[in-house]
Order: C-alpha cells, then sequence, then structure tokens
C-alpha cells in the first residue's frame, strides 16, 4: 500500500479536514513573516523622528532581521527534522510573537534593533517548518494544489506589506504611531499557536539525528561574512574589509563543504545533506531560486525609492500602486500550478521569465515616456504583466525544488531553499548601490532629484531584465514535469514518498 492510500485509511474525513486546517495555519505564519520583512521599510521614517535613532540604528533594524533569519535558516530547518517540525514551528511562531511585541512596546533604538534580531531569529524556525509540514503531509498529486496557495500568499505578502505598513502608520491608532505595525503579530501568532498544536501533525525524520554544531558554526560565520558587508556597504562606503569577509566567506563554505562531507560518512547527521544536490531538480532549482532572489531584491528596493523619492508619492500612494501587481501575482500562481504546469511543464517557469522581462522592459519605456508626470494607472499595465510573470514562476518552482526531496531531508532541504532565496536578495540590495545609486550619484540639487531617480530606476530595471533572460536559460537544467506530474498510473512510490507517517491525530 503506498503512503498516499495509507493515508487516506487512516485519517478519514475528519482528518482530512485538520491537514486543510494546518495548511491555513503554516500559511498565514508564512505570510506574517513575509509582510513583516517588507513592512518595516516604509514606516522607517515615523521610527526614526519618534525614536531619535541615528542612521546606522535605522539600517540595523531591517538588517539584523535579515541577518538573524538568513543565518538560521538551514539549522531551523535541520532542527525540525530531528526534533518534530510541528514542534519547532511552534516554539518559532511562540517566541516570533514575543519579539514583535518586544519590538511594538521598545523604549530605545538600541531595545529595537535587539529585538528585531531576535524576531528574525525566530522566523529561522518557523518559516522552514511551513515547507517542511507541507511536504511531510499531503501526498505528491495533491502539493501542487497545496504550492499554488502558497504561491498567492507570496505574492500578497510581497506587496501588502507595504501598503499595511502605510495605513497602520497613516492612522497613527491610539497614538502609537509605527508601533501598530508589530503589535499587529500579536492576535495572529497567538491563533496560529494555538490552533497549530491542535491541527498541525507531528512529523520528523524517520531515524535518529543529531544537530551538527560543528556546520551551524560554519554556515553561521559564512552567511554572516557574505550578508553583513552586503547590507552595510554602501552605508559604510564599500570598505576593503568587506570584499575580504565576503571573498572569505567562500573559504569558509568550501570548508564546510569538506567538513559536511566527512560527517556524512562518519554518523549520517550533517547539517547540509550534500546529497541532495544529486538531485537534478533540487540542484537546478537552488540555482534558480538565487537568481531570482537577486533580482527580486533589486526590483522592489529600487522600486520603493522611484516612487515615495522620485516621484514623491505618499506612503499610501505608493502602497496602493502596487495593487495589481499582487492581484496578478495571486491569480497567475493559482492558474500555473493547477493547470498550466501539469500540462505544459517547465515551459510554464520559462514563459514565466520571460513575462516578467518584458513587464519590466515595458515599465521602462512608460517611466521614460511619462517622466515625473506618471501615474498609477499607467504603471498598472507594466506591474500586471510583471505580476503574471512572477505567478507562473514562483509557485511550481518551490514545487520542482521540492518535489523529488526524499521526506526525511524535508526540513533541511527547505532550510536550504529559504536560505539561497535570503542570499540571493542580500545579493540584490547590495547591487542597487551599483546599479541605481551608481546612476542616481550623491548630492543631489532638489531640482535634480526626480529625473535622477527616474534615470536611475530605469539603469536598474534594464538589469532585472537581465537578471529574468538568465533564469530563462537556467530553466533548461529543471525537469520538464515535475514528477508528481509524471508519475505513473500504478502509483509507483518516488523518493519523495519513501518517509514516515505522520503521528495519528489524537480524537478532539
Amino acid at each position: 500500500m503506498s503512503f498516499t492510500e495509507k493515508q487516506s485509511t487512516t485519517m478519514g474525513p475528519a482528518g482530512d479536514r485538520r491537514r486543510w486546517f494546518a495548511l491555513a495555519i503554516v500559511m498565514t505564519a508564512a505570510f506574517m513573516d513575509l509582510v513583516d520583512v517588507t513592512i518595516v521599510n516604509i514606516a522607517l521614517p515615523s521610527i526614526q523622528r519618534d525614536e531619535g535613532a541615528s542612521f546606522g540604528q535605522i539600517q540595523w533594524i531591517t538588517a539584523g532581521y535579515a541577518l538573524a533569519f538568513a543565518a538560521g535558516l538551514i539549522t531551523g530547518g535541520r532542527l525540525g527534522d530531528i526534533h518534530g517540525r510541528k514542534r519547532i514551528f511552534l516554539l518559532g511562531i511562540g517566541g516570533f510573537t514575543i519579539a514583535s511585541a518586544l519590538c511594538g512596546l521598545a523604549v530605545n533604538p538600541e531595545m529595537l534593533v535587539a529585538s528585531r534580531i531576535l524576531q528574525g531569529a525566530m522566523a529561522s524556525l518557523m518559516v522552514p517548518q511551513v515547507l517542511s509540514i507541507v511536504h511531510a503531509t499531503f501526498p505528491a498529486h495533491e502539493r501542487g494544489k497545496v504550492f499554488g496557495l502558497f504561491g498567492a500568499i507570496v505574492g500578497l505578502g510581497a506587496v501588502s506589506g507595504p501598503l499595511l505598513g502605510a495605513l497602520l502608520t497613516e492612522w497613527n491608532l491610539f497614538g502609537l504611531e509605527w508601533r501598530p505595525i508589530f503589535l499587529i503579530n500579536l492576535p495572529v501568532g497567538l491563533a496560529g499557536l494555538l490552533l497549530g498544536s491542535r491541527f498541525i501533525t507531528e512529523s520528523k525524520a524517520p531515524r535518529a539525528l543529531k544537530l551538527d554544531l560543528v556546520g551551524v558554526a560554519l554556515v553561521t560565520l559564512g552567511l554572516l561574512m557574505l550578508l553583513y558587508p552586503l547590507t552595510r556597504g554602501r552605508e559604510l562606503g564599500w570598505p576593503l574589509w568587506g570584499y575580504v569577509s565576503m571573498t572569505g566567506a567562500f573559504a569558509v563554505f568550501a570548508a564546510l563543504v569538506a567538513y559536511e562531507r566527512r560527517k556524512a560518512a562518519r554518523d549520517g547527521s550533517p547539517l547540509v545533506e550534500l546529497s541532495l544536490f544529486k538531485v537534478k531538480s533540487f540542484a537546478a532549482g537552488i540555482a534558480v531560486q538565487t537568481v531570482f532572489g537577486v533580482g527580486l531584491g533589486i526590483f522592489f528596493l529600487v522600486w520603493t525609492l522611484y516612487l515615495q523619492v522620485g516621484l514623491g508619492w505618499s506612503l499610501l500612494k505608493a502602497g496602493l500602486t502596487g495593487v495589481p501587481f499582487s492581484i496578478a501575482v495571486s491569480m497567475a500562481a493559482g492558474l500555473s500550478v493547477q493547470k498550466l504546469v501539469p500540462r505544459f511543464g517547465r515551459k510554464v517557469l520559462q514563459a514565466g521569465a520571460l513575462t516578467f522581462a518584458a513587464g519590466v522592459l515595458l515599465y521602462v519605456w512608460e517611466a521614460g515616456r511619462y517622466g515625473l508626470g506618471i501615474t498609477p494607472w499607467q504603471m498598472a499595465l507594466p506591474l500586471v504583466v510583471m505580476g503574471v510573470g512572477m505567478g507562473l514562476i514562483v509557485a511550481p518552482l518551490t514545487d520542482a525544488v521540492l518535489s523529488e526531496v526524499p521526506r526525511e531531508h524535508a526540513g533541511a532541504a527547505s532550510g536550504l531553499v529559504n536560505t539561497v532565496q535570503q542570499m540571493g536578495n542580500a545579493l540584490g540590495l547590495g547591487l542597487v548601490s551599483v546599479v541605481f545609486f551608481g546612476v542616481v550619484g550623491d548630492h543631489l540639487a532638489p531640482s535634480r532629484i526626480g529625473p535622477a531617480y527616474v534615470d536611475g530606476f530605469r539603469h536598474a530595471l534594464g538589469w532585472v531584465a537581465a537578471v529574468m533572460g538568465a533564469i530563462f536559460l537556467l530553466m533548461f537544467a529543471l525537469p520538464k514535469r515535475p514528477a508528481q506530474h509524471v508519475e505513473g498510473a500504478a502509483g509507483e512510490r518516488r523518493p519523495a514518498e519513501r518517509e514516515e507517517e505522520p503521528e495519528p491525530v489524537p480524537a478532539s
């Protein structure tokens, strides 16, 4: 009897409802994290004014979260494999909620920075379990629908953060100014904690694994050496030590690979499961995820600067401008995995890359054609085209990366997927200093700010279009069709289905 058959006979209709409840809970947690990453940026001027924070402290409110999050993702995924994905998820969402409260109640910039670092660390425990729980709970033939929902959540989170941040800051609820952007996580986190403890089914690796502490140290050190200079480089004037640190990070990663290879041979419990890279769909998908993250990192930061500084739009006007993009991503993501990928395979993802590039080039033309007089309505068409392109990529790409991963390594694989995404975003943010500020320049006269930002925006979007072209080529390394869409009629089990069943759900 296959895994799918066993699951259906043991869980029954009630059990089926419970796992869809569990899906809603983990997706809500993923949405909360995605929004939290972007919601802070739009409120930074208010935070700086209210708290009297220095520019360096303002930088660390965002950088501290990003660094703690990226450095802990692989470890968080492996902890879920070892100690139980449900247990680590609940620990992460509980800690994230507490850290959000501390952010909202911060009495000075130092406390806010420390609370944001804690929030990022807790997110690194919570986020890898989302895909792991999905991978361990749902059989292969249902994952396409599930990842379609995940893609829709990603699309909503990408734009909802700035819009929600603008609304909460401008409304100044109860005179709290910027603090509601953090405090809004409290009811969501508490609900996720209570409902998750009831509806999420526990799963873990079938054999006892040990946490690889040396691997944890090497991963954390390597990521910090790479991401810290990228995050702080422009503010510090790109010092020499930053380049030395980033170069040294690759030596640390080489040492990590050598150590993990020996660790796997010795006791079979490495932090980074190198055998995953022998799975072609995983290795190719990781490369695409990294480069895609670079493109998104460049676009979203430059776009925000263009709207708010270059065009001088209000927080609310800038936030509402992104709504067509968000709707397009959500609709295209669901259509992609449920209808298009089963029929056309990786061609859908490649079409998404070309569509995104076409939208970017249309945006470049419009920004030059209309200049400072451009309106949100004129931006709607390129944003919709870009949103469709992103939706065609984001959901099926996640599915393709994890489709052939053995269930026992779901947490480690999920952590790697999220980590390379963060690394790509950080690299994209670092490149903004070159592809955008390199064109804009410093010490502009007020009359030159708008035209300079338009020129910088158009130049940076040219780089984004080039990144999408590179992604199109990289996608030829992906399998023509995800494994679950080519499974034989007899329902033979693939490696991704040779894992343990979830523990039975106790009767209510």
